[in-house]
């Protein structure tokens, strides 16, 4: 589906977000109301409750944003000086802000818990203090995330801003614009939407213009700054993966086709976003992330299923010095793979626990 134009977004979807915000909450102890006398016909503990509860939650944590950025664009100058660095950090700390507030409300209701962890040793034991040294500010980063579950993304952007004190540049799917917040938002700060190159039959986008995008946002990278990827390119499911090792060999990439059917829980990293990075970043370091907890949930109904979630989301990190990461192109590529099938191994020895 087509985006509207930018001047229709911010006209009509921004200001109806705020009415849709105000209606729901106006009107939750009708569906409040409702939604226990239904509790009874619907599976689970207080499922439906808890799900309308959270969209309202949504709504108006982004009518908040939407209202919150209209302020600073007008302090701004009506829109004159919001490129200066003063009005983006501002940007950065509403953002900040915001996503503290989602996930202790969020955090609650699912009842999900997010455990850091930066080190093999005892491995029994999350080492949140080895976590945030590899974040230390001082040099760029690059950072590489596997990509599986809902909400991943909102996780570690989460816990760049408001854990370890990083400015992110982000990069996401162009969808994401239809939000309100998330569109105003990620148009004031580094950020960059793209049209990912697709699977499957219907492939679209991608190629070379992304990664120009990409090397246009990773230039200038600063010692505060951390440039956010993921190489897989989408969530996990299985006909994302069969149409990834059936690109591989149309490559004729036998030997990463069959490497990548042994992954089991991520997909084989396409490397041209990462080498865009790197390229327009030479002096950044390069983080990868891996996550678990949020794996089986693929489709809306799982997510229904698995209400309320109680699980606990464990994430690792590693740090690559920029002298450990390989200058040729293909050596690169091969790197990246090792990478992910790090992680693979990684998730395979770190199950999905009860929050």
């Amino acid at each position: 589906m087509g985006l509207p134009p930018i001047w229709v977004r911010r006209i009509l979807l921004a200001p109806l977000v705020i009415v849709a915000a105000v209606v729901m909450l106006v009107l939750t102890p009708v569906w409040l109301i409702i939604a226990l006398a239904l509790t009874s016909l619907v599976p689970g503990r207080f499922r439906l409750p808890r799900v309308l509860w959270l969209v309202t939650v949504y709504l108006l944590w982004d009518a908040m944003l939407v209202v919150a950025m209209f302020g600073l664009w007008v302090a701004s100058g009506f829109g004159y000086a919001l490129r200066r660095p003063g009005f983006v950090a501002a940007h950065y700390r509403l953002a900040g802000w915001g996503l503290r507030l989602l996930f202790w409300i969020f955090g609650g209701v699912l009842r999900l818990t997010i455990t850091t962890n930066g080190s093999d040793e005892g491995a029994a034991v999350a080492d949140r203090a080895a976590f945030d040294r590899l974040f230390t500010p001082g040099t760029p980063l690059v950072v590489a995330s596997r990509h599986g579950g809902p909400g991943d993304s909102f996780i570690l952007i989460h816990t760049l801003l408001n854990e370890v004190g990083r400015q992110p540049r982000i990069v996401v799917k162009y969808t994401l614009q239809w939000d309100p917040a998330i569109d105003i938002l990620l148009h004031r700060v580094p950020s960059r939407f793209i049209v990912p190159s697709g699977f499957g039959h219907g492939r679209a986008g991608g190629g070379l213009r992304v990664e120009e995008a990409l090397a246009d946002l990773a230039e200038g990278l600063g010692p505060d700054d951390a440039f956010v990827i993921f190489p897989e390119g989408g969530n996990v499911s299985p006909a994302r993966r069969r149409s990834r090792i059936q690109r591989l060999r149309d490559a004729g990439r036998e030997a990463m086709a069959e490497r990548a059917e042994a992954l089991r829980h991520v997909m084989a990293p396409q490397p041209g976003g990462i080498h865009a990075a790197l390229d327009a970043a030479p002096d950044a370091d390069v983080v990868f992330i891996a996550h678990t907890g949020l794996d089986r949930l693929v489709t809306l109904r799982d997510i229904w299923r698995e209400l309320p979630m109680d699980k606990g989301i464990t994430m690792r990190a590693w740090r690559v010095p920029r002298a450990d990461v390989p200058d040729d192109l293909d050596a690169r590529a091969v790197w990246l793979f090792d990478w992910f099938a790090r992680i693979d191994a990684w998730i395979d020895t770190h199950p999905e626990v009860s929050a």
